[in-house]
């Protein structure tokens, strides 16, 4: 009887070894993979920090990140490291955001490669101090189709309106029933997407700001009507907005 409990116990024992082996193979087999290496004084004391940017894939040979990160050995031999969301790609670039005189952190995570949703990160560490950036919001605007296949889009932030001649589409919407004799069925709202690019842009007085892209889609994510542009600048502790451009998209 006691050594068939011994035989269970050894068992079980061995069982639980195998198992607990298993976990470290798979810790071990897990990769960080180092997407960017910068080095640049990012603190203001006039030394160099690194600047790692880096990722963790799902699997082995697998593009998908599940983890990305900004890692960094500062020069006052402390290490600071900042996660981003999972994606597809990321980018790393060291501007002087706000002005300041000492290159911010600005980051971009591509999370999805069919719908193309960016998330981006701005932090700056001067003195050594971790301090969130805040990026501008997208802009606001008031769409929708009109009767005879257009469409208008007023920009909440400058109050200006914009119309688009689609009747180089009109056979596509009457298909799906939006118009019926050139009169549309219902109201319906054009969608304004977020930000599917935020990239910093050089400004005058060799100042650096950011160009954001936002598209205006109509019945379909494929129906694109318009990329609206925005340029913004950092003044007095918050984004300006200097510029719009407002283009149609023609769809092949």
């Amino acid at each position: 009887m006691k050594k068939e409990m011994l035989l269970v116990i050894a068992s079980f024992f061995l069982m639980s070894l195998t198992a607990i082996t298993g976990v470290y193979a798979i810790e071990e087999t897990t990769k960080t993979v180092t997407i960017t290496k910068e080095q640049a004084d990012i603190t203001g004391d006039e030394k160099e920090e690194q600047i790692l940017l880096k990722g963790v894939p799902y699997q082995k040979e697998d593009t998908f990140l599940e983890k990305i990160y900004i890692e960094i050995a500062a020069s006052n031999g402390k290490t600071f490291s900042f996660p981003l969301e999972s994606g597809a790609k990321a980018s790393l670039l060291l501007v002087d955001l706000n002005h300041d005189g000492v290159k911010d952190l600005f980051a971009s995570v591509l999370t999805g490669e069919n719908k193309r949703i960016v998330h981006n990160y701005s932090y700056s560490m001067k003195d050594f101090v971790h301090t969130n950036l805040a990026l501008p919001e997208p802009l606001e605007m008031n769409s929708h189709f009109l009767n005879g296949f257009k469409a208008e889009i007023k920009l909440a932030k400058t109050g200006k309106s914009y119309r688009f001649d689609l009747n180089d589409r009109q056979k596509y919407y009457k298909k799906l029933g939006l118009y019926y004799k050139g009169k549309l069925n219902e109201p319906t709202e054009l969608t304004v997407n977020p930000f599917s690019s935020l990239q910093p842009i050089q400004l005058e007085g060799n100042k650096v700001g950011l160009l954001g892209e936002q598209k205006v889609t109509g019945i379909a994510n494929a129906d694109l009507i318009s990329l609206v542009k925005s340029t913004w600048s950092f003044e007095k502790g918050h984004w300006k907005l200097i510029g719009t451009v407002v283009n149609k998209e023609i769809n092949n």
